[in-house]
């Protein structure tokens, strides 16, 4: 995983961000194991307990489930993943309509651009 973190918003808030799209993208599969804490930590160069801080709302979302022995895996849940990709799909739409309307481009010139770019 590639982590791309700075410091304009909260650095958990990022690592979800990060590992909520490696779930609906399919780099960290359905059921697969997460690594752990300190490994992911080292990875994404912060502290554990900020990496901690954002897989126990991984967990309060559904999204990652801990098993007492095993470690952390991902849900293997379709349709909590499929509802996410959905949720980060709008999201993504909302910010592009907007950015849209602030250029000043008709509905008309938008969705044309996006056939021709699509």
């Amino acid at each position: 995983m590639s982590w791309s973190l700075n410091s304009d918003r909260p650095i958990f808030v990022q690592i979800i961000e990060h590992m909520e799209m490696d779930i609906v993208s399919g780099a960290l599969p359905p059921g697969s194991k997460v690594a752990s804490v300190r490994e992911l930590a080292s990875e994404a160069a912060v502290n554990p307990n900020t990496m901690q801080r954002a897989l126990s709302e991984m967990e309060r979302k559904g999204l990652m489930h801990s098993e007492r022995t095993s470690g952390r895996f991902v849900t293997d849940d379709e349709n909590v993943i499929s509802a996410l990709k959905i949720e980060l799909a709008a999201s993504g739409v909302d910010g592009f309509v907007a950015q849209m309307r602030r250029l000043g481009l008709e509905k008309d010139e938008v969705l044309n651009m996006i056939r021709e770019k699509y």
